[in-house]
């Protein structure tokens, strides 16, 4: 396009110098034939950006990650003159068209339109545009280029998707005693009881042992301490920029999503830890829980004022916990200091595994695991039937 304009710069200039120099007729027609020209274009470029008409849809705003969904846009010509040049640019970071070139450019002859009918996919879970994000219209000489921004782009709500594991190899071992050691359990009130732990539900306390022993007791259910495994994910956002948090948090999302459907799939209960809400806990006894699960952790919000140690210490201060031999965490960053906070934990003989979603090395961090404590890299963008 830049040849264009300076093999047109200099005719004009040579034309200028013909007629300065010979005059005539043709050199006249030329000079003003090349003046004419630019100011051509742009009428024309400028008439074609304020009549050119778009249209674009997806079968549904709620989508979910990584399963296309169908999409078309429309490109039509309503008026009595020809668009030379038409190009869609999509949104193309967080999702992608299929079977669409880059910068496919179209031309319109009056009453034309064109229909493509494809498919849709996202990346990331969240909210965020899709489709196409602008349109480039350039006159027939290619001479100048006008950027048409939608003013009205899609905005697709992705929500994480929910991956079936067969095995999950980096546990195996847990997995297979956890399913020897804990068969599926009713959750019928017994009438055993034992002392209140802040955060039981105060439905379950029994008043009459209470008013006997003159302390807060509280009503065991059967298969409660069979109750052996807890999960909690990380709730903070660590940047502010949205291509930088998105892939990250989608990762640990679908991890902890991953981590609870298999266990849901084979029957072994567990309960779904909130560090920001402990009455938001969840505990998933079959599939039929899992499904109120995946809603609630689908509609995570994550917080730039989350604290990630006061995060695990409300999680570790949970009733829960006390039921339980095997901690399952999903984080985005492991310190020193939070390894330091769980150490009571591990020697009173519970299990732990941290899953850490990072690109980053953590092989110092990963050293500082035993048999009782377990450190798992989940680099952002793998695929987790890999990792998991």
């Amino acid at each position: 396009m830049q040849i264009r304009k300076w093999i047109l710069l200099g005719i004009w200039i040579i034309s200028l110098v013909i007629i300065s120099n010979y005059g005539g007729t043709i050199s006249y027609g030329i000079f003003f034939a090349v003046t004419l020209i630019p100011l051509l274009s742009l009428i024309y470029t400028l008439f074609v950006y304020f009549r050119f008409r778009i249209f674009q849809k997806i079968e549904s705003r709620c989508i979910t990650c990584r399963q296309s969904v169908p999409y078309y846009f429309v490109l039509q010509n309503e008026d009595y003159y020809g668009f030379a040049s038409v190009k869609a640019r999509m949104f193309k970071t967080l999702s992608y068209v299929e079977d669409l070139p880059d910068d496919m450019e179209y031309e319109l002859l009056p009453g034309d339109r064109y229909t493509y009918e494809t498919k849709l996919v996202c990346k990331y879970r969240g909210e965020y545009e899709v489709g196409v994000k602008e349109v480039i219209i350039t006159d027939f000489f290619r001479l100048f280029t006008f950027r048409y921004k939608l003013m009205e782009t899609i905005k697709a709500l992705v929500q994480p998707r929910m991956l079936h594991l067969e095995e999950l190899c980096s546990i195996s071992d847990i997995v297979a005693s956890v399913q020897k050691e804990n068969p599926n359990a009713d959750t019928e009130p017994d009438v055993l009881v034992r002392d209140y732990i802040q955060g039981d539900a105060i439905k379950n306390i029994h008043w009459k042992a209470t008013a006997r022993e003159q302390k807060l007791k509280t009503r065991t259910r059967i298969g409660e301490e069979k109750q052996m495994i807890s999960l909690f994910y990380d709730h903070r956002r660590y940047k502010k920029n949205l291509l930088e948090y998105l892939p990250p948090e989608n990762q640990i999302l679908e991890t902890a999503l991953a981590l609870g459907l298999f266990l849901a799939e084979k029957n072994i209960s567990y309960t779904m830890l909130d560090g920001q809400n402990q009455s938001a806990s969840k505990a998933v006894r079959g599939l039929r829980d899992f499904e109120d699960l995946y809603q609630k952790v689908s509609g995570t919000q994550f917080s730039l004022d989350v604290d990630d140690r006061l995060h695990l210490q409300s999680v570790l201060k949970q009733s829960a916990i006390n039921h339980s031999k095997i901690l399952i965490g999903v984080l985005q960053a492991l310190t020193m200091e939070e390894l330091v906070m769980l150490t009571p934990l591990l020697n009173q003989g519970m299990i732990m595994v941290i899953y850490v979603v990072t690109d980053e090395n953590i092989e110092e961090l990963m050293k500082q695991g035993n048999d009782r404590l377990r450190i798992i890299a989940v680099p952002i963008d793998a695929e987790l039937k890999d990792i998991l």
